[in-house]
């Protein structure tokens, strides 16, 4: 079994692992590529990224594990060369094969994702970067301490789409969720700390550019490809979001790792957990008050998704403001005014759940006097 076919839906790759290993020996490589980026040495990046380029022999010969690495390297030199002006594979034809090889063998786009930028990127004086600015490491560790508790989220979800809501279980299960979602919300805290807007707007941005490999656009390692919409997915999207997000969702969702990809193709036609609360409490047939419980509980995680996407859209402003920002779209794909759409639906699926909540409520009284 391939190690990228995990058991469960967190990412089930030692990440560490991933993060010390240097097959193509780039590590000297990747050293000066920030102090390249800071002179706009397009032939030099050129140069350093045809000096890492394996044979298609020597891709044969590594481990899944190698391959992942042996992207994430070639990734930060494919993010350098786009933000110069270039499409690599037009700048470096020979690359082409490769990435389309190591995408084959990972099951992956071919090209760097997020997790290669910041969950398989090594730590200290081997971390990959664009820029070498401190806070491209804020953006790249909030990414990594987040992401765990993201995929744990994903994994619970696996496990409530398959349970009653009357089940005790079901609701202290929303109630952990919960808890690993509060990780997205002190990882984007800490960005709005330490991380200007300026900076990503214009200083990191430009290196998540899209690539043109084999005719198709692939997006950079951006943020956005975490699997928060997959857990929308789950919790409320796949039966009460709109076509704007839907569509990105679908396109965001190609970025994922393989397993997480299976689990939107399961979920993306309903019913979302929300929609399975409140037809268990319309029914009505549980005098414990479980589905009760359960709704409730999804208010609390939908809470806790509302505090996320307010800072999300209030940071996106900062950066896209027109005189600061020089795109109209994230890293990801998305525009502010989609992410203030997606906090709206938030926002009202939450206050449907909690009148149903409210109304279920008021039906157990009544069968109790």
């Amino acid at each position: 079994m391939s190690i990228l076919n995990f058991p469960d839906y967190n990412s089930g790759i030692p990440d560490d692992a991933v993060a010390e290993l240097d097959p193509l020996h780039a590590d000297a490589v990747c050293a000066r590529l920030p102090a390249m980026n800071e002179r706009a040495d397009l032939p030099a990046v050129c140069s350093a990224l045809r000096t890492i380029i394996p044979t298609l022999d020597q891709i044969a010969a590594f481990n899944p594990l190698e391959c992942l690495a042996a992207m994430r390297d070639i990734g930060i030199l494919l993010g350098s060369v786009r933000r110069h002006g270039a499409q690599p594979v037009f700048a470096v034809p020979e690359i082409e094969p490769v990435l389309l090889e190591l995408a084959s063998r990972t099951d992956l786009v071919p090209r760097d994702t997020v997790h290669h930028y910041t969950c398989w990127n090594p730590r200290g004086v081997r971390q990959r970067m664009y820029t070498g600015d401190p806070q491209e490491t804020h953006l790249i560790d909030s990414v990594r301490n987040a992401m765990p508790r993201l995929g744990a989220a994903v994994t619970i979800c696996a496990r409530l789409v398959r349970l009653d809501p009357a089940a005790p279980v079901f609701a202290e299960s929303l109630d952990i969720l919960a808890d690993h979602l509060h990780g997205m919300v002190t990882s984007i805290s800490d960005v709005m700390a330490h991380v200007s807007p300026v900076y990503f707007a214009r200083g990191l941005r430009p290196y998540f550019d899209a690539i043109t490999v084999a005719g198709a656009d692939y997006l950079g390692p951006a943020a956005a490809n975490m699997p928060l919409a997959l857990i929308d997915v789950a919790l409320w999207a796949s039966d009460r979001g709109d076509e704007s997000y839907d569509c990105f969702h679908r396109e965001s969702i190609a970025y994922s790792l393989p397993p997480w990809r299976r689990l939107y193709a399961a979920w993306q036609y309903g019913p979302s957990l929300a929609q399975v609360i409140s037809a268990a409490i319309a029914r009505d047939g549980n005098d414990d008050g479980q589905p009760q419980a359960a709704a409730e509980a999804l208010c609390r995680a939908l809470r806790v998704l509302i505090m996320f996407r307010g800072k999300h859209v209030t940071i996106a402003r900062r950066a896209y403001e027109e005189e600061v920002g020089l795109y109209q779209e994230g890293s990801g794909g998305g525009t502010v005014e989609l992410l203030a759409r997606i906090l709206r639906l938030t926002r009202d699926i939450a206050a449907e759940v909690g009148v149903r909540h409210s109304q279920g409520l008021t039906a157990v009284v009544r069968r109790s006097g």
